[in-house]
C-alpha cells in the first residue's frame, strides 16, 4: 500500500498547500511506522531481517522508509506455515515495498550480518542495484538462491545464507549422533549377545 496524494482543483492555492502538507505528514507517518518501534533505525543499504516464527526472511533497506527483497509468491506478513509452500516454487519477484508493510507484525532488526567478514560494497551500488532488479522474475531455491542470498549478494558481492549453513550443521550433527546412537545399540547388542552364548 503506497499513500498518494489526489487533487482536485482548488480556486485557493492555500487549500491546496494544505492539503499538500497533510499527505505529506501521512506519508511521513506511515514511511517510520515500521522503524519507529525500534531504537535503531535502518540506513540506506543496511540489511534488514524479519522474523516469520520457522525461519527469517531478509530485505535491503534502500531509504525513504523502502526495502527490495527476493519474494516467492508465499512470501509475506503472517506466511509461518505457509512459507513451506517456497520449497517448491523455483521463480521469485524482487519487490520494492514499505517496510512496515513487509515486516507486517513481525520482528525484525537490522543485521549486517558479514561486516565483520566481508567489505560491504558502497550505499549507492547496493540501492542501485536493487532498484534495478526491481520487477525482475529470479531463480529461487531455498537452498542456493533464497532471500537472504539475494540480499548479501546486494550488500557484500556474495550469496550466502547463515540458515541454509545452520540447517545443514544441524543436520550433520543429528545425523552424528544418530551413528552414535546406533553404534552405541550396535556394540550393546553385541557384547550383551556374547554373555548370553558364554552363560549357555
Amino acid at each position: 500500500m503506497t499513500f498518494g496524494c489526489v487533487f482536485t482543483v482548488h480556486t485557493s492555492v492555500s487549500t491546496h498547500n494544505a492539503r499538500d502538507r497533510e499527505c505529506q505528514s501521512v506519508q511521513r507517518a506511515s514511511t517510520d511506522m515500521a522503524s519507529a518501534q525500534y531504537a535503531e533505525k535502518p540506513k540506506p543499504g543496511d540489511l534488514i531481517e524479519i522474523s516469520r516464527g520457522t525461519y527469517q526472511h531478509w530485505a535491503v533497506y534502500i531509504g525513504d522508509g523502502c526495502v527490495v527483497h527476493l519474494a516467492p509468491d508465499s512470501e509475506g506478513p503472517g506466511a509461518g506455515a505457509s512459507s513451506l509452500m517456497s520449497v517448491l516454487t523455483n521463480t521469485a519477484i524482487v519487490k520494492k515495498e514499505e517496510l512496515w508493510e513487509v515486516v507486517g507484525t513481525s520482528d525484525w532488526r537490522v543485521n549486517n550480518l558479514l561486516d565483520t567478514k566481508y567489505q560491504p560494497r558502497s550505499v549507492y551500488l547496493i540501492v542501485r542495484d536493487a532498484l534495478d532488479l526491481v520487477g525482475e522474475e529470479l531463480p529461487y531455491d531455498i537452498f542456493s538462491r533464497n532471500c537472504e542470498h539475494f540480499a548479501t549478494q546486494l550488500r557484500y558481492g556474495k550469496a550466502q545464507s547463515r540458515q541454509v549453513r545452520q540447517a545443514g550443521e544441524a543436520v550433520v550433527v543429528a545425523g552424528a549422533v544418530t551413528f552414535g546412537v546406533l553404534g552405541i545399540a550396535a556394540l550393546m547388542t553385541t557384547l550383551l549377545g556374547d554373555k548370553n552364548k558364554r552363560k549357555q
